[in-house]
């Protein structure tokens, strides 16, 4: 059984202060984040740390992110309503219920079995409406493209541009690139004309992202 006591929500609020304080701005993304528990992402032997601005360790060597991350990447994507986005790296979930809690229609794909496995079932018993996938994020999701919107959350070697084919004209893809270490956000604009604009924005530190799943 999920609950979200006042506890819980006292922390979130404070929580989004301090976002706000670090300088996270967009109001749709502060609004879903103090919507949505994030406590019902991580076990519940850690559920003190759910609402501390720092990443923590979930199921096969990946984390949920840092909220600052999720907020920051969220607020690069400049989510409107009904915008049809594809998350590369479901890990927890928690990423792919906020962009839904901005009135986003969220395809996510995971490559760790595990991890898809338990997103899934919790996602369910949310009523969310996020459609996870298992496979090879770099391969995308051709059937339901093209999308608006693009976001990896698990640091890239380079900038995929073979996903670049399923961005509407106009959409961004945000995605933090660099080596196992450092990783720069980075957002892709994709221009009318099939011309790539290219924004490097700060450094943050992500697990790889894997390419051919087996």
């Amino acid at each position: 059984m999920l609950s979200d006591t006042f506890r819980h929500q006292g922390l979130r609020k404070k929580l989004i202060e301090e976002l706000r304080d670090k300088g996270i701005k967009d109001d749709k993304v502060l609004e879903s984040m103090i919507k949505l528990p994030r406590h019902y992402f991580m076990d519940k032997a850690f559920l003190e740390f759910a609402y501390s601005d720092k990443a923590f360790p979930i199921e096969a060597g990946q984390t949920i992110s840092q909220p600052y991350t999720v907020a920051y990447q969220s607020q690069l994507l400049s989510i409107d309503k009904g915008m049809k986005v594809l998350e590369i790296g479901t890990g927890s979930g928690y990423q792919a219920c906020i962009l839904e809690k901005m009135g986003a229609k969220v395809y996510s794909i995971e490559r760790q079995k595990v991890l898809f496995d338990r997103t899934k079932k919790l996602l369910s018993i949310m009523g969310s409406n996020v459609k996870l996938f298992y496979g090879d994020g770099f391969k995308g999701l051709p059937p339901f493209a093209p999308f608006d919107r693009m976001l990896i959350t698990c640091g890239a070697p380079r900038i995929p541009m073979e996903l670049m084919s399923q961005l509407k004209a106009g959409g961004i893809l945000v995605v933090p690139v660099g080596g196992s270490t450092v990783q720069t956000m980075t957002t892709v604009i994709k221009k009318a004309d099939g011309q790539h604009e290219i924004i490097e924005w700060d450094k943050f530190r992500f697990v790889p992202m894997l390419e051919d799943k087996t």
